[in-house]
């Protein structure tokens, strides 16, 4: 086993990270592994030294990478040369001189309130298998928050349609309780037994949302049935599940939700994450000034106003 797939199997098994998460870290391993093999000859990454590590970066932006992208690379590169070092594999650190890139913080993107509102409550789903669970998705994603792949991994015994809650496995394999509105225990009633109806109990039982071959769904297929959908109602740029999970956030904060309990509900670890949030609120209360109090535009603007 070379360190690599050592150090993957420790994160897997180990830190119990996401199957994502994984997958990501692999990537840039291979990337970096193969970048100092054409420019250095040299094949063992333990052997890599800052000069290295700085020359594999300062190429990536130059690449004009995402800053961001750029950064989860040196974060993959900083868990994986820490956990050589607590292993005695290495003495020195090569990033220990390494940091990260400044980025501009950018403010979630989310969908207003009434073309939500005209998507789950107008738009005429088909009654078939298919157009329920894309329906349920969709209210899942707006209506708990949840992650793309919280909604994947979701299964029917999670779902308490009596105490009308779901049970998610988020992040580092922590358990968190959110509750739903009665509409969506309803939709979830009827999807359960149309799912039955239509498969013929040939579904897989354990996950609650499956694809047209009554298999457990899989990220391709949510994406597709987000986007879909959107497209319906809004004319934003990126249409994906997370926008979803914006909006949820977005909405509760905007109409006075407390921000700890936004936090808990989407699972996140830290208040800090969930900030981001008071800035778009922000954002909307400052367009509304703009909009509607008498000195918030310009003089020409009062002007035109006042004839």
């Amino acid at each position: 086993m070379t360190l690599i797939e050592d150090f993957l199997y420790h994160i897997r098994y180990e830190k119990r990270l996401s199957q994502h998460t994984i997958t990501a870290y692999g990537t840039d391993l291979e990337q970096f592994s193969q970048f100092l093999t054409e420019e250095f000859e040299l094949k063992n990454p333990d052997k890599a030294e800052f000069r290295q590590v700085r020359t594999w970066i300062v190429k990536l932006v130059e690449a004009e990478m995402d800053r961001s992208s750029v950064n989860r690379k040196i974060a993959t590169l900083r868990s994986f040369f820490g956990y050589l070092m607590r292993r005695k594999v290495i003495q020195v650190d090569p990033m220990l001189k390494i940091q990260a890139l400044k980025t501009s913080k950018k403010l979630p993107v989310f969908v207003e309130e009434k073309p939500m509102e005209t998507l789950l409550d107008e738009v005429d789903f088909a009654t078939d298998f298919a157009g329920q669970r894309d329906k349920l998705v969709l209210e899942l994603l707006y209506g708990t928050g949840i992650r793309l792949s919280e909604l994947i991994g979701l299964k029917t015994a999670d779902v308490n349609r009596y105490e009308r809650t779901i049970t998610v496995l988020g992040k580092r394999n922590k358990h968190r309780i959110i509750p739903m509105p009665p509409s969506l225990t309803d939709l979830i009633s009827a999807y359960l037994t149309l799912k039955e109806s239509t498969f013929g109990g040939q579904a897989d039982p354990v996950y609650l949302i499956v694809s047209d071959r009554g298999i457990q769904a899989y990220p391709v297929l949510i994406q597709r049935i987000v986007k879909r959908y959107l497209d319906l109602v809004t004319t934003l740029s990126t249409k994906s599940p997370h926008v979803l999970r914006h909006s949820f956030a977005t909405h509760l904060l905007n109409r006075g939700a407390d921000l700890n309990a936004i936090k808990d509900l989407l699972g996140h670890s830290s208040l800090a994450a969930t900030q981001i949030y008071t800035h778009t609120s922000l954002e909307q209360l400052r367009k509304t000034y703009e909009q509607a109090h008498p000195k918030a535009g310009n003089s020409e603007q009062r002007a035109v106003n006042n004839e």
